[in-house]
């Protein structure tokens, strides 16, 4: 495809994405309403945008990647959007974690100016997105997919078709719910070994080394252990965020999410208590707090 590529939202996730966009020789016009961000993107050699209307101006594709399915709408349909640029044909790409409908919703929406929406949800952090290793997985077309192709095999280090508009937002509310739990046990294991007056570091290499493992003790398990949570990879409120999708996910499927409730719970405490802004290991805080032996204040 011939053309720029348009990238809004540049936050912890965007930016990561977009300097790799860029590292690869695309143009890519950025928008984002936090003028820091757009000034460290026009330093990284981004041109920066006042609108995503203004974003998408001689583009062949947009990147979104914003905090909820609401923004998402927004920048697709609201004033100053991306509809409103005329702008046609034009690939979406959406990264945002959020839901399935309203996914299917905007797509609808955008569909009749020869907009093609897809979501193209990523698994990982800021630190996974920083080096390129991210999973892309798309709901859409198979004409959007394979458009798709550059900017997921540059972003990423596999890509997945997983169905049709909004398959890729389920799938990721899928991989989330598995994550979320997992993350949660790991911090309460954690804490036990604390608590039972064990090195939380040697349990952590036995964890590993075990029949228990998982990723999750690749990407927290050292920052469980050190306490340390900032500068967040991802922030626990977003999390927070996701897991109440999760539930919500599931719950209307009638499905069993003790759980994803139990996280959902510990996360909301943590937000609630100061936690929100840091990593999504804070998670860890919540179970130390509860059991008298917090570090975090």
């Amino acid at each position: 495809m011939t053309g720029s590529i348009a990238f809004i939202g540049l936050g912890l996730m965007g930016s990561r994405m977009s300097g790799h966009l860029l590292a690869a020789g695309h143009e890519v016009r950025g928008f984002d309403p936090d003028s820091t961000r757009l000034d460290e993107f026009g330093a990284r050699g981004g041109v920066v945008t006042r609108s995503p209307a203004d974003a998408v101006l001689g583009c062949w594709a947009a990147v979104l990647s914003l905090p909820t399915s609401d923004a998402s709408r927004e920048v697709c349909l609201g004033q100053g959007g991306i509809l409103e640029s005329g702008v046609s044909p034009l690939f979406v790409y959406d990264t945002t974690t959020g839901r399935p409908g309203d996914a299917i919703e905007i797509a609808d929406a955008v569909a009749p100016s020869g907009v093609v929406y897809s979501d193209a949800t990523v698994s990982g952090n800021s630190e996974i997105a920083e080096r390129a290793e991210l999973v892309v997985m798309l709901g859409g077309s198979e004409e959007a997919y394979e458009a798709g192709r550059p900017i997921f095999e540059v972003i990423g280090r596999s890509h997945h078709h997983v169905g049709s508009v909004g398959s890729a937002s389920r799938m990721k509310l899928i991989v989330n719910h598995a994550l979320t739990v997992h993350r949660m046990a790991l911090a309460e294991a954690l804490v036990v070994a604390e608590l039972s007056g064990m090195d939380a570091a040697t349990a952590l290499v036995v964890l590993k080394d075990s029949l228990a493992y998982s990723k999750a003790m690749d990407v927290w398990g050292d920052r469980i252990v050190a306490g340390d949570h900032d500068p967040p990879y991802a922030r626990l409120r977003q999390s927070h965020k996701d897991a109440r999708l999760i539930v919500e996910h599931g719950e209307g499927l009638g499905a069993t999410m003790d759980l994803a409730r139990v996280a959902r719970d510990a996360l909301a405490e943590g937000e609630k208590s100061g936690l929100a802004d840091l990593d999504n290991s804070a998670v860890a805080e919540v179970v130390r707090r509860r059991a008298g032996i917090g570090r975090v204040t």
